[in-house]
């Protein structure tokens, strides 16, 4: 299915928001798309349209009105269908499917798992890795939020203006879980360009529609921050490459310096929030000339601050890793320690333990610790890093 997979990885997402909005179901919606692309698998080999997008949409559609037909409903829902003008292109569609599965009807958890699994294609097992929760767990989740935004008849257009404030919090969560996802997929290897594109695109689109509020140009800073390391990332066999490593040769100065242009911006309204707290943290990465120039100091206060704003065991980690730099790793090890019971299961913090393990000398108990990271990781790219981290330990233990 390679051209069928192309397809829908680069426009999937616009047609589900488009047919979502035409019909009023987002159930529907995904049911006929569905049903399309399996149309589409039989008949593309023998047959390739020359418009594969207007393909899959012309199809979906009509596979959408023969399941109203067979409805009992069906007559009432099809009169409806043909007074529904053709409306805004596929990316207003985007942005308006977010922000219906983030309407106030749902909890917020429900919505950010709504948006991230049906309008950015994310699996069912890459958004419960993203929450850190079983995948049954999120699949209910999903399921029940369908099922509410229909009952309570929630249309898949963009709000008043009046209302775009009371949902924000939760889409720009999502417009970041989808970033994340891109920028290290939780269970492929390496990143997922097209998801950070997607993010950045919705972000962007956002700060169209919300020209003045702050955390929105933080949160397209703080993601076009991160993107400008992009090519730096990983290296010619595809392992991941640590932040102290990595070329900033290869880093996008000219994007890093729109972003900070971005947030400048956004912090003069004097409104800081957590996206703009963790852009400015990133943005004092990129202004260090090399890792060894980095303002450690600095960053651990604005961990303090977002942690303020923002509490949480992740943010606190992240204070940990500063702490480092700062007090030693003695004691971001007792900061990072203070957090197991929490993050357990995380393997971002056994990979932080192993490193200040093997700093202070306690080789057996960093690779036990790399161990964990590594059964924890089912991303190919970081786990080649653990790997090699892990089978240099044991080296250096099975030499003394």
């Amino acid at each position: 299915m390679g051209d069928v997979g192309r397809v829908w990885r680069e426009a999937g997402s616009g047609l589900l928001a488009t047919l979502a909005r035409r019909l009023g179901d987002l159930e529907l919606a995904e049911d006929a798309l569905q049903d399309a692309l399996v149309e589409a698998i039989e008949h593309w080999p023998d047959r390739p349209p020359p418009n594969p997008a207007g393909w899959l949409a012309t199809a979906a559609w009509r596979k959408a009105v023969d399941r109203l037909r067979r409805a009992r409903t069906g007559d009432e829902k099809l009169a409806l269908l043909a007074r529904v003008p053709a409306g805004p292109g596929p990316a207003d569609d985007r942005l308006a499917l977010v922000f219906a599965c983030c309407h106030p009807v749902l909890a917020v958890e429900h919505q950010v798992a709504l948006t991230l699994r049906s309008v950015c294609g994310l699996t069912t097992e890459q958004v419960a890795a993203a929450f850190l929760l079983p995948t049954p767990t999120v699949a209910a989740r999903v399921t029940r939020a369908k099922r509410r935004l229909r009952e309570a008849g929630v249309r898949f257009v963009l709000p008043e203006p009046d209302e775009l404030g009371g949902r924000l919090d939760a889409v720009l969560a999502v417009v970041y879980l989808v970033f994340n996802e891109g920028y290290l997929a939780s269970r492929d290897t390496g990143d997922r360009p097209d998801l950070a594109d997607e993010a950045l695109r919705l972000g962007r689109g956002l700060e169209l529609l919300m020209p003045t509020e702050p955390e929105v140009a933080g949160l397209v800073a703080l993601m076009e921050l991160h993107r400008s390391r992009a090519a730096a990332r990983f290296d010619e066999t595809g392992t991941l490459v640590r932040l102290a490593d990595q070329d900033r040769a290869r880093w996008d100065g000219e994007l890093a310096g729109r972003a900070v242009a971005r947030l400048n911006r956004a912090l003069s309204a004097r409104r800081p929030g957590p996206y703009q707290i963790q852009a400015s943290i990133a943005a004092l990465h990129a202004e260090a000339g090399d890792f060894a120039d980095t303002d450690w100091r600095q960053i651990r206060v604005l961990y303090e601050l977002l942690f303020d704003r923002s509490p949480s065991p992740v943010v606190l980690l992240g204070r940990a890793v500063a702490t480092r730099f700062v007090h030693g790793a003695a004691a971001a090890l007792r900061e990072t320690d203070e957090l197991g019971d929490r993050l357990g299961d995380y393997r971002f913090l056994h990979a932080l333990r192993s490193e200040l393990l093997e700093e202070l000398g306690r080789d057996a108990e960093a690779a036990a610790a790399a161990e964990r990271a590594l059964a924890l990781s089912a991303n190919g790219a970081e786990r080649e890093l653990l790997r090699g981290r892990l089978s240099a330990l044991r080296e250096r233990l099975d030499a003394r």
